[in-house]
Formats: structure tokens, sequence, C-alpha cells
């Protein structure tokens, strides 16, 4: 596995490792933040909805240009592309709240 490979591999395990626990700050340590702020820092956001306009899940654009990672709320994994490499990770809980976060701001 090359040195490039492993980085999208741990920068997407981060990322789902965030959603799991929930745990995401911006300066202050102390300071925890919400879904809406993790979103705040999002590049693009892509609505999945039903024929009848209701909301499925979305993907989240959380870095471009080197590498891409995008979150899918409804495979609950964080996909992640680098030249030839790409990965997916799965996420199992979302204790950041981001697809409930998303649901809102559709729904707005």
């Amino acid at each position: 596995m090359t040195d490039a490979k492993q980085d999208l591999i741990d920068q997407c395990k981060s990322i789902a490792l965030t959603i799991e626990t929930g745990e995401y700050y911006l300066d202050d340590p102390e300071e925890e933040c919400s879904a809406y702020d993790y979103l705040n820092d999002a590049l693009d956001i892509e609505y999945v909805v039903s024929s009848k306009k209701e909301y499925l899940g979305a993907r989240v654009l959380v870095a471009f240009g080197g590498p891409n990672i995008w979150i899918n709320t409804r495979t609950k994994t964080v996909d992640g592309v680098w030249w030839g490499d790409s990965c997916s990770v799965s996420y199992h809980s979302d204790a950041l709240g981001l697809d409930e976060a998303l649901a809102d701001i559709y729904s707005c």
C-alpha cells in the first residue's frame, strides 16, 4: 500500500470517528460544536430525495482537490478518492447528529 492511499484511509477514518463520537471542535477543545457547525465548513451538499421530494439522505463534500472526500449519510460511509486510490469507511452511529441536521436544513 502506498503512503498516499494510507493517508486517504486515515483521513476517511478520522472523519468517520468524528461522526460516530460527535466530538468536533473549532478552536477551543472545551467548546463542543454541533453538526450545523460541522456543515458550515462543507464544500458542497447533494441531497438524495424520493420522487415525493422526501429527504432520504445526503452527500457532503468535506475535502476537495486532493483528496476528494464525501460523507454519504444514506450509506453511512465516508468515501475518498485520490488519484487512482479510493476507499470507503463505514460509520455505525451518528452521535454528531449530521443526518438530522441535513434533514432539517433540507426541510427549510
